[in-house]
């Protein structure tokens, strides 16, 4: 078959590897001009990329590439030829023991953690999709009909899923990637597409404390178990219980903040309609700390402690940070727009010990407006590098206090995404003296 590659990134290059052992014939379309493409095969590049593509048989688009983009170069009729590299290893994974986790914050850490505890029950698990390992790279792992797959799936890859995995699981959800959606209706409309496909001997895990999760999780015929409340985990006290056993104290969790202990429950609720092993669960939960950049501990220095929780690029998750310290804090805030409103995390910041917001970036005016909006003042503009954004942080903070960086923003105006961030971020706290 004649398949176009619409975009040549991470996802790109591993549908190319797929596509090309089937034996099709490649064109890989893609708006960089002078993208470097493999020896002998066919491209369209530039700003025309997406123009005549009826031509082709299979178009596989890039997570990061909207379908609308497509047919608004083309004609409507064009949808029907448009898959995904997530589709495709829905349609011919060689297990239907598939997990699929989504969520507007969480998703990385709930997905490890489900395949953490799976793995310690003594399942063969292979873990991917949005939290870094193309879904279709995961099928080199030599996948067995009793394998489980564990996949993180973000807006961008639902929006056209085809295929809803055997268990769903919808984590808080808040408006988000509107700039790239356009619509709040649109943004629910593609995490929906986890759920629309169950049928009803499928599961399907939610948050109930948020309307957007419940009404998400409601969009199938699966079978609906609300975690952080009975049937699903939930707490006791200071205890996660599940099916009236108790599977630890949240004391014991190395997971910082209570918003993990939502997480947590999400996480043990899904693995449960799997395998009720209560000491590998306990065992994981005991002893995972967390992924990199999501409330990271880097460095203590002066009595001052710096954590890094750069993954976080919403409000809600700045709120979720900030509220995960008892500490004072300087918060450093700002960068590149996701057509988010900053007034709850304001206020969030007026009540709480906040000792002081570094604004940065294309936003940071906006943050700080905002801040004094909601009668908070102490506000520093922040510089034009991280190393020096970080010194402004220690010169701001007290011993006993917590620097984060927990930005509430993109990364794009000033680094190339959110690991860049983060990365400069600790490199410039190894640095302090």
């Amino acid at each position: 078959m004649k398949v176009a590659l619409l975009g040549f990134d991470v996802e790109g290059r591993a549908s190319f590897e797929y596509f090309k052992a089937r034996g099709d014939e490649l064109t890989i379309c893609d708006q960089k001009a002078d993208l470097a493409v493999p020896e002998g095969v066919a491209s369209q590049l530039g700003e025309h990329y997406l123009d005549n593509l009826d031509r082709f048989d299979v178009l596989v688009r890039t997570p990061g590439l909207h379908p609308l983009k497509i047919v608004k170069a083309n004609s409507p009729d064009i949808l029907a030829k448009v898959t995904s590299g997530t589709n495709e290893f829905f349609r011919v994974c060689p297990t239907k023991n598939i997990i699929g986790v989504t969520g507007t914050k969480g998703k990385g850490t709930t997905s490890t953690l489900v395949a953490k505890m799976l793995e310690a029950a003594g399942k063969r698990v292979h873990l991917g999709g949005n939290i870094g390992i193309p879904a279709l790279e995961l099928l080199k792992n030599g996948i067995k009909s009793e394998d489980w797959v564990v996949l993180e799936l973000a807006n961008v890859q639902l929006i056209d899923l085809k295929t809803s995995p055997h268990i769903g699981v919808c984590l808080m959800i808040a408006p988000e990637h509107l700039d790239w959606h356009g619509s709040v209706a649109e943004y629910f409309t593609a995490k929906e597409q986890l759920f629309h496909w169950q049928s009803a001997d499928e599961i399907a895990v939610y948050f109930s404390r948020n309307e957007y999760s419940t009404q998400i999780a409601s969009a199938g015929q699966g079978r609906k178990i609300p975690y952080y409340e009975a049937p699903g985990a939930h707490m006791e006290g200071a205890d996660i219980v599940m099916d009236g056993q108790i599977i630890c104290a949240t004391g014991e969790l190395k997971l910082l903040g209570q918003h993990n202990w939502q997480n947590v429950c999400a996480a043990v609720t899904a693995v449960w309609q799997v395998t009720q092993d209560v000491p590998a669960i306990r065992s994981v939960l005991t002893s995972f700390s967390g992924l990199e950049h999501r409330l990271e501990f880097v460095r203590e220095v002066g009595g001052v402690k710096y954590y890094d929780d750069s993954f976080g690029t919403t409000p809600e998750t700045a709120m979720v940070a900030i509220q995960a310290f008892e500490e004072p804090k300087v918060v450093i805030l700002g960068g590149s727009d996701k057509g988010a409103s900053f007034d709850e995390l304001a206020q969030t910041i007026a009540q709480s010990n906040v000792r002081a917001v570094i604004t940065i970036g294309e936003r940071g005016p906006v943050i700080a407006d905002t801040l004094r909006s909601a009668h908070f003042t102490n506000i520093v503009e922040g510089a034009k590098t991280m190393a020096g954004i970080v010194n402004q942080a220690k010169e701001a903070a007290q011993p006993g206090d917590v620097v984060l960086l927990s930005t509430a923003c993109a990364s794009f105006d000033m680094f190339k995404n959110y690991k860049d961030r983060g990365n400069q971020f600790k490199l410039a706290v190894s640095k302090l003296a």
